[in-house]
């Protein structure tokens, strides 16, 4: 296809370097197809962008927002002079922008959303603001996709907003599941010290659960007081749990080492990884552990993530959301598990670079195509 004549496709984060939802994205902007696609990333509370974020056939834009909802007219803007073919949007307080702006938009451009959570566990646990599922209702139906990790997830997402599940369709997160595979290969050094060495990685904030992981430690202690937890990520509740570590009297045992870019590079230390969400799509962070080989133990955050794991070899699934839950199947785990035993995880397959890529360009294509 000549170049004049390629799609334009724009996707949108929040930042760069932050989450699994952030990672998609970029891992999209890397992926997809650029014979096919004039493709363009706007990161919206970014004032400068490194060159090596992307590679160099990504039009880069850097929005310098100081929040989301205060972005409007900058990418309002932004969408007028690019006039794109199609914007995908890859969190849901993203997502509502958009929308909200949509009758502004050109009339042309294409509109598809990706949805990075269960909407009805979100809404039950009272994570976000009162007229969080007002906004659900009002804006979603303004999308032309709306695109859901798990089949679980998009029926739950077509129940609660009344939507056909026409208007939804279930894509899996792309991993590049070779790198990761490729680093384990050559550093298979365990971590120094008796051990066992916890892993578990993602945004600090209460529907991740990090303070129940906190509790089910402390329990974990008194049978491996050896034990040290690694906790990579940053967020809000940042303050909060480092409080609950030394409540708990839990001191060095636990590192917060912040934001990591590729935190598979914590992989090769790690006797287990741990999901302790409450509330989840199907988070990178739980298959880039899977492509590594660790041993899993993770709490039951949605349909699809039990739907993934349930029954799999290397994999302890809690009986329920709760402190004491997960500290059970960690204790059954690590009573289980030989010394830096590794796992095939053949599930993870299914989110490999290629595949996920492949299924995310057939939707933009088939979105084009739409009149």
């Amino acid at each position: 296809m000549p170049l004049d004549k390629r799609p334009r496709v724009l996707l949108l984060i929040p930042h760069l370097g932050g989450g699994g939802a952030e990672r998609v994205m970029e891992l999209l902007a890397r992926g997809l197809d650029r014979v096919k696609y004039e493709l363009h990333l706007a990161v919206i509370t970014q004032a400068e962008i490194s060159e090596n974020s992307a590679p160099n056939w990504v039009h880069l834009h850097a929005l310098g927002a100081s929040r989301v909802r205060t972005a409007a007219f900058r990418l309002l803007v932004l969408v007028r002079q690019l006039k794109p073919d199609l914007i995908l949007s890859g969190m849901f307080h993203l997502n509502f922008l958009v929308l909200l702006l949509r009758p502004f938009l050109p009339s042309e451009t294409r509109v598809l959303v990706r949805q990075n959570g269960t909407v009805s566990t979100s809404l039950a646990l009272g994570l976000q603001p009162w007229y969080t599922r007002l906004l659900y209702c009002l804006l979603y139906r303004n999308a032309n996709r709306i695109i859901c990790q798990t089949r679980s997830m998009a029926e739950d997402l077509a129940h609660e907003l009344r939507l056909s599940e026409s208007r939804i369709a279930v894509l899996p997160n792309p991993v590049n599941v070779e790198e990761i595979r490729g680093f384990m290969s050559v550093h298979p050094e365990l971590k120094a010290g008796s051990g066992p060495h916890l892993l578990s990685v993602g945004r600090l904030s209460r529907e991740k659960g990090f303070d129940l992981l906190l509790r089910a430690f402390f329990l974990i202690r008194k049978q491996y007081p050896g034990a040290s937890l690694t906790i990579a990520g940053t967020g809000p509740e940042e303050v909060r749990l480092k409080a609950d570590c030394n409540t708990l009297g839990l001191g060095t045992a636990v590192d917060f080492a912040g934001q990591i870019a590729h935190p598979w590079r914590l992989f090769p230390g790690a006797t287990l990884f741990v999901l302790s969400s409450r509330n989840e799509g199907m988070p990178n962070a739980l298959l880039e552990a899977a492509a590594g080989g660790l041993p899993i133990v993770a709490l039951p955050a949605s349909g699809g993530v039990v739907e993934l794991l349930r029954g799999q070899p290397g994999v302890w699934l809690a009986s329920e959301i709760s402190a004491e839950a997960l500290a059970a199947s960690l204790l059954d785990a690590l009573d289980s598990l030989l010394p830096g035993e590794r796992f095939a995880h053949s599930f993870v397959e299914e989110f490999r670079m290629d595949r996920a890529i492949h299924a995310y360009e057939e939707l933009i294509d088939r979105t084009l195509k739409e009149k």
